[in-house]
């Protein structure tokens, strides 16, 4: 299962979102927070604790249970994608 916490004013998350839909992977989208360089305001606060229980607080985040693997960034989401989705 893929998890994306992400931000929906966020055009770095945007841009997974739309590499999701042009694959046609479903996801479980949280959204912790707003968006903002320096956090935005807390918008739930269970999922906001799952993001940052990683020690960091950086949107967007994917998680794919399957692989076990996590990571930030939107282009490497992006490209980890495309490699392992398309």
């Amino acid at each position: 299962m893929l998890e994306l916490y992400q931000s929906e004013g966020c055009p770095h998350s945007a841009k997974v979102r739309e590499k999701l839909s042009e694959l046609g992977v479903s996801c479980v989208v949280h959204n912790p927070r707003l968006p903002g360089d320096e956090g935005g305001d807390v918008t739930n606060e269970v999922t906001y604790g799952e993001l940052t229980a990683s020690g960091e607080d950086q949107i967007p985040y994917l998680v794919d249970t399957e692989r076990g693997v996590t990571m930030y960034e939107s282009d490497d989401i992006v490209e980890y994608l495309a490699e392992h989705y398309e």
